[in-house]
């Protein structure tokens, strides 16, 4: 009786690995779909994990997902956060506490609600920066 237990509890992991790959036997990834946009062609996939604070121009809430960053130099970094942030992309408006001269995609910003006095939403954190270019209209 004992090694039929014991062969339980090794097969038990191994069918659980199996549901984390997709039918055709390649890894899953939840990778969402990209950006309205255009990525710059010439631009690393990766941009750097923080930005001077003192160098953003302004930013632009595309949509509860995604921040435009634009540089005092004129660059554009897009952030897309992992998840969506509720009211963001109604809202447009955010605010973000840092101790150091930089925003960086560990920190959390947080939904300024416009209107009636100063009210604060949710709290999300940021992602990755990445080089855009916008597409022209």
């Amino acid at each position: 009786m004992r090694p039929m237990k014991t062969a339980l509890l090794i097969a038990a992991p191994l069918i659980l690995l199996a549901g984390c790959t997709a039918r055709d036997g390649a890894p899953r990834a939840n990778v969402p779909p990209p950006p309205t946009g255009q990525q710059s062609a010439a631009a690393p996939a990766t941009g750097p994990s923080c930005i001077q604070t003192s160098r953003i121009r302004e930013s632009k809430v595309i949509d509860d997902r995604t921040i435009d960053f634009v540089m005092r130099d004129g660059s554009v970094l897009r952030n897309t956060l992992p998840f969506s942030c509720p009211q963001l992309g109604f809202e447009r408006a955010f605010s973000y506490s840092t101790s150091i001269n930089q925003l960086c995609s560990v920190d959390i910003i947080t939904v300024i609600v416009q209107g009636g006095g100063i009210r604060t939403g949710a709290s999300c954190g940021l992602g990755k920066f990445v080089p855009y270019t916008p597409v022209p209209k």
